[in-house]
């Protein structure tokens, strides 16, 4: 296993975030649809992540928090892209983080009223299985890295400037190093890679 330094964190915390996880597989029904990881699975990448991501704020929650986690096939997929990206075809992974609805106040989505609620995660199964491939990368530890990556999102990380995606990239990298996971941005030169040089 490969891992790389990033930024320390604060000491480790015993206290575990609790997360759960509204599964949806949105995917088209067919016999010959592919698995996707079990809810256990997911519930576990994403509460690491969560986890992380809040040692490194240095915030913490205090009640359980919800997010929705929704598997879609190309279709729905490239649909959301360019509603909300104005971006062509499907992508891996999209966050939307959770805005209260009118006339409740939460300057903090994490400790305000509507706490419990981070957000929408929508995760594109055929292009998860597709960049796994190309970038020869363990598909299980790509779906790990997609779902650490949008809960990271969905609780306020970017990688919009050099700085960000560094800090972003550093975590994400230690996320799935305590997960068993080598770094996610090790891709071998030669294969397709989508990834924002910076």
């Amino acid at each position: 296993m490969t891992t790389a330094t990033g930024p320390e964190l604060p000491p480790a915390s015993s206290d575990t975030p609790q997360l759960i996880i509204d599964l949806q597989d949105a995917r088209p029904r067919r016999s010959d649809q592919p698995p996707v990881p079990s809810l256990a699975e997911l519930e576990g990448w994403a509460t690491a992540a969560l986890k992380a991501g809040l040692r490194a704020q240095r915030r913490s929650l205090a009640q359980p928090a919800e997010l929705t986690l929704r598997i879609v096939g190309e279709d729905e997929g490239a649909d959301l892209n360019r509603r909300y990206r104005g971006r062509t075809g499907p992508t891996n992974v999209l966050s939307f983080i959770f805005e209260p609805p009118p006339g409740i106040d939460s300057d903090d989505p994490l400790t305000g009223p509507c706490a419990a609620l981070l957000g929408d995660l929508v995760i594109c199964a055929p292009v998860v299985r597709r960049e796994a491939g190309e970038q020869r990368k363990n598909e299980t530890a790509h779906w790990a890295h997609l779902v650490a990556h949008g809960v990271l999102h969905l609780i306020g990380f970017d990688h919009l400037t050099a700085t960000e995606a560094t800090a972003m990239e550093a975590l994400e990298i230690r996320i799935l190093g305590t997960l068993g996971f080598s770094s996610p941005y090790e891709v071998i030169d030669d294969v397709h890679d989508e990834r924002r040089r910076i």
